[in-house]
């Protein structure tokens, strides 16, 4: 008999985790700078952002020194040329990184050029002036897609070997196959149609997959919220976009631009309202995705975070069963969303192939 694993003990050593790397965070800084409300909304700002390294917690020393506990990446700058360096001259942004006599300094996420002493300039909205050099660094969402993606291909690579040499999948690929036998007949085929659904598989099981993984790992202390920047979901978006309307067939751009059945005074009307919605359609899956999980991550977070505020056993106990049961929760959502990015992809697919015979 097949054992089966139960997601509470995974679920709760996640949370327990993700309790104590930010039980740490908060401790990291020493005496309060302010009010702990302030800190805690500081905190989950920072944990929402893209940064340059991998910090996975940090301490105090006696002496005052802070240790940070994760690694660095590369930076990769056009300015006057190529500078590659290693985000560790930053030092989390407590120091500016010089580069062949030119000074840099990463500041609320970006990085600006400055001189030896880290000067930035504002205008008149606080904004900086300095000149911000074309980057093009490793971050840590970039380093998770990139880790994500050849995770992805291993996995789908050893599954295609075993059905290659006529043999069930193994290890992992015993888990992806009803996954896969899911999204092919119960999304690709019912929203596609059997005589197209081939040329979406590819697509489909890779936009799941993605999504799922990545939402999965923005549960963990590791601090990615890859799906939570915008930039992110649109790219995923766009995909979709250009996908629908590069094979789309003449049927489908008829009943856009000039719908059969319809008065012609009304075409001209609907024609403007279509057209716009074909561009509805992919703003719609990039902000639901992004929407979710930012909602999610705030929430969670800002819970946890009410265990410090509240600073005695009774509050603090209600802030923790709170937080694990949304806990519970976002591990449905971070499948639910995949899924959900996945079947309005397939539906949008079978709008564009969409025979005249199939109405």
């Amino acid at each position: 008999m097949r054992r089966k694993i139960s997601l509470k003990p995974i679920t709760l050593l996640l949370f327990l985790i993700t309790f104590t790397s930010f039980a740490k965070e908060g401790h990291s800084e020493g005496e309060p700078k302010g009010d702990i409300k302030t800190e805690i909304k500081e905190y989950i700002q920072h944990h929402l952002k893209d940064s340059y390294d991998f910090s996975l917690t940090s301490y105090t020393k006696e002496n005052g020194e802070h240790v940070y506990v994760g690694f660095p990446l590369p930076v990769i700058l056009l300015d006057n040329g190529l500078k590659v360096f290693s985000s560790s001259k930053f030092h989390h942004g407590e120091t500016v990184a010089e580069v062949e006599g030119n000074y840099y300094k990463s500041y609320h996420g970006k990085i600006y050029k400055t001189d030896a002493s880290g000067t930035i300039t504002y205008d008149d909205h606080h904004h900086p002036t300095n000149a911000k050099p074309l980057d093009l660094s490793i971050t840590k969402n970039v380093f998770t897609i990139i880790l994500v993606g050849l995770l992805m291909l291993y996995m789908f690579s050893s599954m295609a070997k075993s059905y290659r040499k006529g043999a069930l999948p193994k290890g992992m690929g015993r888990l992806l196959e009803p996954i896969v036998l899911y999204i092919r007949d119960d999304i690709a085929i019912p929203n596609i149609g059997k005589k197209h659904y081939k040329r979406y598989m590819s697509f489909l099981l890779t936009i799941f997959f993605f999504i799922w993984i990545i939402n999965l790992l923005g549960l963990t202390p590791l601090g990615v919220n890859v799906t939570n920047n915008i930039a992110v979901t649109l790219a995923l978006a766009l995909l979709t976009f250009f996908i629908t309307n590069f094979t789309a067939n003449k049927n489908y751009w008829g009943h856009i631009f000039w719908m059969p059945g319809v008065p012609w005074p009304m075409k001209i009307v609907l024609a403007p309202i279509e057209l716009f919605g074909i561009f509805i359609k992919p703003f719609s899956l990039l902000i639901r995705l992004y929407a979710n999980i930012t909602a999610g991550h705030i929430v969670l977070m800002s819970i946890i975070g009410l265990m410090f505020i509240f600073k005695n056993w009774l509050g603090s106990s209600l802030s923790f069963g709170l937080a694990f049961a949304l806990s519970l929760l976002e591990l449905l959502v971070a499948a639910l969303q995949a899924y959900i990015f996945t079947m309005l992809s397939a539906l949008y697919f079978g709008s564009a192939v969409e025979e005249h015979h199939d109405h």
